[in-house]
């Protein structure tokens, strides 16, 4: 997606918070700033929340917002850390430390300078699940000795694995997955700010795919809308549509390939019955997937049953029946075979 992602150029306020707690919750927080712990499944708005608390509790936002995502460090090497240009500062002359020291610094230095503005700064850890213990354990010893002029908010989809000490310094927000029609809401005001077209049923097509998923349906409006010039019903469907089945054969594939054949056939009725799809619809996914995830004698011998299995569907009358002999034979510990 080359344009600028509508997630971005819509942030949200505290008043867009589609989570009636939450926006309550935060609102106190901006008049009375306290540790706090955001939680709650991926794509309902922990950061963008953390964010939009910032940008109403500081007059320079911008310099007294500090993030943290737990991925910029653990899931890179030491040299990458050091050459991030947002931490850089901090680590001059500190190559020698440990990946631990490394993050146990940042954090410190972040917490310790003064606030540009006001009386307090905010840093924020996002992703805090992925957080080792004696870095929580390190955590705890800055929040304890930067409290006077520094709020930590923890994002984390697991609250459980934060330890004790931290949980009991943080006053615990939930962020649940937005409701059906608070999603819509959404959609049609970020539609409007951007004066695209839409209709209501767009909206609601949109905010179904999503189930829930703030992020995901902020990016499916603007992927249906950069494809078709609208949103509307007919074009989230052709836009949308296809990419809903298209994970959902990608999960069906893989419950075959792993033996799960209840599980595989379960998604099979899925797209059978409740989505509605015709069986050769399914096969063409199929194969559309195949082409991606085998390769060799494997990938000939899927197309050979497929043809099989496409001429039985003409013949017989269940694709239910012959779709499921293709993921019975998925299964086979030897690969599929083609009956002769």
């Amino acid at each position: 997606m080359d344009a600028p992602l509508w997630t971005d150029r819509h942030a949200p306020t505290l008043a867009d918070l589609p989570q009636e707690d939450a926006r309550e919750y935060l609102q106190h927080a901006v008049d009375d700033p306290i540790n706090l712990v955001l939680y709650g499944p991926a794509g309902v708005g922990k950061t963008a929340a953390a964010r939009a608390l910032a940008r109403e509790s500081h007059a320079d936002p911008e310099n007294d917002l500090v993030e943290i995502n737990v991925a910029d460090f653990f899931d890179r090497t030491k040299k990458e850390i050091t050459n991030d240009p947002r931490f850089a500062s901090f680590l001059r002359g500190k190559s020698h430390l440990s990946k631990r020291d490394m993050i146990n610094h940042v954090l410190k230095e972040s917490a310790s300078y003064q606030p540009v503005s006001g009386h307090y700064k905010t840093v924020v850890l996002d992703n805090a699940e992925a957080v080792r213990i004696d870095f929580q354990q390190a955590l705890r010893r800055v929040m304890e000795q930067y409290h006077e002029a520094t709020q930590f908010v923890v994002t984390t989809r697991q609250p459980t694995k934060l330890i004790p000490p931290i949980r009991s310094r943080c006053f615990p927000v939930s962020m649940p997955a937005a409701s059906h029609g608070a999603l819509v809401d959404v959609l049609e005001r970020v539609c409007e700010r951007e004066g695209v077209e839409y209709d209501a049923d767009g909206l609601e097509y949109v905010a179904g795919f999503a189930d829930g998923d703030v992020r995901e349906a902020v990016l499916a409006a603007q992927t249906t809308y950069e494809g078709e010039g609208e949103v509307s019903m007919q074009a989230a469907y052709e836009t949308l549509g296809d990419v809903a089945h298209e994970e959902q054969v990608q999960e069906m594939l893989d419950a075959a390939e792993a033996g799960e054949f209840t599980d595989a056939r379960g998604v099979l009725d899925d797209l059978l019955v409740d989505e509605g799809y015709e069986g050769g619809e399914v096969l063409e996914v199929v194969l559309d997937e195949a082409r991606s995830r085998y390769d060799g004698d494997r990938l000939a011998t899927l197309y050979e049953l497929a043809g099989q299995i496409d001429f039985d569907m003409t013949e017989g009358s269940s694709d239910r029946v012959h779709l499921s002999h293709l993921l019975a034979e998925l299964g086979r510990e030897d690969g599929p075979r083609v009956d002769a």
